[in-house]
């Protein structure tokens, strides 16, 4: 009898995990990601900054809801790995951003993917970037990373991510669901 008990607990203890659930737009965040648009790219008018940043946080909580996100983030990708979730690997979030935002066909801002630790199995780590329009580097540009903090939305200037050293992925499918 102990033993089955001991073993339902375990089931549910391993089969759960905590949905993560975020407000939807913490204004202060919107002005912040706003804030570091305008260092990437001084012509923008503020509407187009604030659009920009607004989309974002708009379309990482629709995929957080969309891939039932549980924390921690290596958790979650242990069940997407075993097939228990279907989505939510960090390039699964940076290919649907980017492609999310590249039909709107900003003015000021071009979208690159970029990635850390390039082929090294349990380290490569892959987000989304934003730079100026046309810009051939990836210096300067605003990071953004949904992955890290399981759906809370990480961003800073790319240079500034104490935790990766990012390069542009020129050349990589893109995942498409």
């Amino acid at each position: 009898m102990l033993n089955r008990v001991f073993f339902c607990s375990l089931i549910l203890i391993v089969s759960s995990g905590c949905q993560v659930k975020y407000p939807k737009m913490p204004n202060e965040s919107v002005d912040r990601l706003v804030e570091l648009l305008g260092r990437v790219q001084l012509k923008a008018p503020l509407s187009k900054k604030k659009k920009l940043a607004q989309n974002i946080f708009r379309y990482v909580s629709y995929l957080t809801e969309q891939y039932a996100l549980v924390s921690p983030p290596l958790w979650h990708n242990f069940l997407v790995n075993i097939g228990i979730k279907e989505r939510g690997l960090c390039f699964h979030w940076s290919d649907a951003l980017y492609l999310y935002l590249r039909q709107y066909h900003y003015d000021y801002f071009s979208f690159y993917l970029v990635g850390a630790n390039i082929g090294e199995y349990f380290l490569e780590h892959n987000a989304l970037l934003i730079a100026a329009k046309d810009a051939d580097t990836i210096k300067g540009g605003v990071l953004i990373d949904p992955w890290r903090y399981s759906g809370k939305l990480y961003f800073s200037i790319v240079e500034e991510d104490k935790d990766y050293k990012w390069r542009r992925r020129k050349k990589r499918e893109i995942f498409v669901p």
